[in-house]
């Protein structure tokens, strides 16, 4: 007996495909747009709160110290894993425009960074934790190297993605966008800069130029999202 092959309805693998990667494609810039903003409130939440921190003296990476530092490891981590995931998701949207292949690159790093960060956990030093004594240790641990390591290549990966986002922008004739990601890459370039300069409340200037690259990095996720 012979038998029928059942052809698809028309244009089925046409709509139906498509459709599907749109919906990955905005599930995974979701990701990317809420992956550093959790991390930041979760860090000020917990500068606000945790006894014996003071912002102006301690970074943002000290509160992984203490009995609650499990707390700020985690939230490294997940902040990281979700970094490297929703970088999938501007990898998809910026494809084949100016910097559509190394800003998603760069992103993609200052996750895996946010992770090292999270793993490897600083020293206590000045003051916080309550009890620790002030100024810095006089040796400091190989872990606490590593954090800084992993904290100097997020941040260098932070900067330049906002950099080449801003080159996107500014081949794409979007102005204003092409003038907040560099704004954005400089508050952290600056910051960072005037922190490792031993500058007065360093460590505020690095929170405020950190947080302000990664609010960039959301709003440019968030942005693609609302243009599929």
């Amino acid at each position: 007996m012979a038998t029928t092959a059942t052809q698809p309805a028309p244009g089925t693998t046409t709509t139906v495909a498509p459709a599907l990667s749109r919906t990955t494609t905005r599930s995974l810039l979701t990701v990317a747009a809420v992956a550093q903003p959790l991390w930041a409130l979760v860090s000020l939440t917990q500068a606000a709160t945790r006894d014996g921190y003071d912002i102006t003296r301690h970074p943002l990476s000290a509160l992984s110290n203490g009995s609650l530092g499990w707390i700020q490891i985690t939230n490294f981590v997940l902040a990281g894993v979700l970094t490297v995931i929703g970088a999938g998701g501007l990898r998809r949207a910026l494809r084949g425009t100016p910097g559509g292949t190394w800003a998603p690159r760069l992103v993609r790093i200052s996750g895996f960074g946010m992770i090292a960060a999270g793993v490897f956990v600083m020293d206590p030093a000045d003051g916080f934790p309550v009890g620790t004594p002030e100024g810095m240790p006089a040796a400091l641990s190989w872990q606490s190297y590593a954090h800084f390591v992993a904290g100097s290549v997020t941040f260098t990966a932070l900067i330049a993605a906002c950099y080449v986002l801003g080159r996107h922008f500014g081949r794409a004739g979007l102005r204003r966008h092409a003038v907040g990601s560099r704004i954005a890459g400089t508050a952290l370039l600056l910051g960072n800069g005037w922190a490792m300069g031993g500058g007065t409340a360093g460590t505020l200037t690095l929170a405020v130029g950190a947080i302000t690259a990664m609010a960039w990095i959301a709003s440019v996720a968030a942005r693609c999202r609302r243009a599929l």
